[in-house]
């Protein structure tokens, strides 16, 4: 009886499993981290043209000339259209900025066959979101290549390259300039007229690569497309010792106190009349009075205050004790706090609620928020359904992977690449360039972006070869239907015109 007594207790704590029961083990699923390139064909019409088309989604390698080892895999979507003269079909290499941005905006948002239904402001669309086609896609007039440079996308470093090998103005250059190098050469258009564009800190990249592709790979670009441009970081950081950036925000100050029915407009009934307004006084008045510091008379620093206060809409005392400064964090908390609301950064008619109404600064940028869910969920279902392309890998739509950012070429002082673009048009003097801007944009303002242009100091027959469009939204213009198609007809003209440049 006592023997029978384990046996018993051990029926009470185990499941009474026979063989015939049990559960055979599961197989793990096949980890796909870089699938094989990926070739579909697809149609779009543009124009009322119909443009038969084939997409390639895929890594190219940065190998190691002396040993052949692979460094990085750079992840890219091609759009090349069918049946045409690879010799004479423009092709343009499109990117974002960041450092660490995708090229998900100027893909699904501007220029690809296919685009984010995310909506615009104030009528924003719900999820899920839906993607349809781009009817003002380039895609007619150009073959399209979208870049993720090293940790975007789905590019990564290979096992045994360094973080600082890459993620520097100098390295990621360089790492596109060689993608764009094996790209030309292994679909055979190096007689195909080229571009680049960038948007953000891709128009930086934009000016730098434009020298490393010319001195560097022997490739002489005929366009360099500049969205949202900034080539000089002193006309956009505020500092106790800069005061430039004060002034060349202002514009956009007035236009955004313009749209939200902040500023009288009395006297300026148009968008395009504030912002001209203000860009006079900033030259004329602003710029002069800051440069005096505080030698600046009490009754012109009275008249600047209230200028000042006309444009941004902001209290004239505020002003007064902000010693005539106001950065454009600042000025996205306080221009609509009497609404406990926030206005946007990248897109100034954006407006969210006050998280914290005593924080002295906004908590996050509403034109952002807005717009990354609907790309995040947008690619990721476009990459495996549209294109074919699957793979397990996280895709980095915006990451601080390549953080820090390697700026040591430029050392205590700002990063200015405007001098390299200038060297490039002037080794090659059929060099064009296109500058698209908005005027509600609060990270890279236009009139920043113009004042860079205009000390370039170039000659007039190569600022014949600048062509720069103003269009009332934000940094990523392409969000207003309209607006989308106006840039997509510019841009299309610029190319054309540039490959018959004189």
């Amino acid at each position: 009886m006592n023997s029978l007594i384990p046996l018993l207790l051990s029926l009470l704590v185990s499941p009474l499993v026979g063989p015939s029961q049990e559960t055979p083990p599961e197989t793990p699923p096949e980890v796909v981290l870089k699938p094989d390139s990926v070739t579909t064909d697809h149609s779009i019409r543009i124009n009322g043209e119909l443009i038969d088309y084939q997409a390639t989604a895929g890594t190219l390698p940065l190998f190691n000339e002396r040993d052949g080892s692979v460094e990085a895999e750079i992840f890219h979507v091609a759009y090349m259209k069918k049946d045409a003269d690879s010799a004479k079909r423009p092709i343009l290499f499109l990117f974002n900025g960041g450092p660490g941005s995708s090229s998900v905006w100027l893909h699904l948002g501007a220029f690809g066959p296919v685009r984010v239904l995310s909506g615009d402001a104030g009528a924003l669309n719900p999820p899920p979101w839906k993607t349809g086609p781009n009817d003002a896609s380039l895609l007619d007039v150009a073959d399209l290549v979208f870049i993720d440079p090293v940790s975007t996308g789905f590019s990564r470093m290979a096992e045994g390259s360094a973080h600082e090998d890459f993620h520097g103005l100098e390295q990621d250059a360089s790492a596109v300039a060689r993608f764009i190098r094996l790209f030309i050469t292994r679909h055979d258009r190096w007689q195909s007229p080229k571009y680049i564009g960038g948007e953000s800190y891709g128009t930086i990249r934009s000016a730098v690569l434009s020298e490393k592709l010319q001195d560097g790979e022997g490739i002489y670009l005929n366009g360099v497309l500049l969205v949202s441009s900034v080539l000089d970081f002193g006309t956009i950081r505020t500092s106790a010792s800069n005061d430039l950036p004060y002034c060349l925000f202002l514009p956009t100050y007035a236009a955004s106190s313009w749209y939200h029915g902040v500023m009288d407009r009395t006297d300026y009934p148009t968008l395009e009349s504030a912002v001209s307004a203000a860009e006079s006084f900033t030259i004329e008045q602003y710029l002069p009075a800051l440069a005096m510091g505080t030698s600046l008379p009490s009754e012109q620093e009275a008249s600047v205050v209230a200028s000042l206060s006309h444009f941004t809409g902001l209290d004239p005392d505020l002003l007064r004790k902000a010693n005539l400064r106001i950065g454009p964090t600042r000025f996205r908390k306080e221009l609509l706090e009497s609404r406990s609301e926030i206005i946007g950064r990248y897109d100034s008619r954006f407006i969210g609620p006050v998280m914290d109404p005593l924080a002295p600064y906004p908590a996050y940028d509403p034109s952002y928020t807005a717009i990354v869910g609907p790309y995040t969920a947008s690619l990721n279902q476009y990459m495996r359904e549209g294109l074919g392309y699957r793979s397990d890998l996280p895709y980095e739509i915006l990451t601080g992977k390549v953080w820090p950012w390697d700026y040591s070429s430029f050392e205590n002082r700002y990063v200015a690449v405007a001098d390299r673009l200038k060297k490039s048009m002037v080794k090659n003097p059929n060099l064009m360039v296109f500058i698209a801007s908005g005027y509600f944009d609060l990270a890279t303002p236009h009139f920043a972006a113009d004042y860079v242009v205009d000390h370039m100091q170039l000659t007039p027959d190569f600022l014949r070869h600048v062509d720069v469009e103003y269009y009332p939204a934000g940094h990523m213009m392409y969000l207003n239907d309209a607006l989308r198609k106006k840039l997509s007809k510019d841009v299309r003209s610029w190319i054309q015109k540039s490959k018959n440049t004189k």
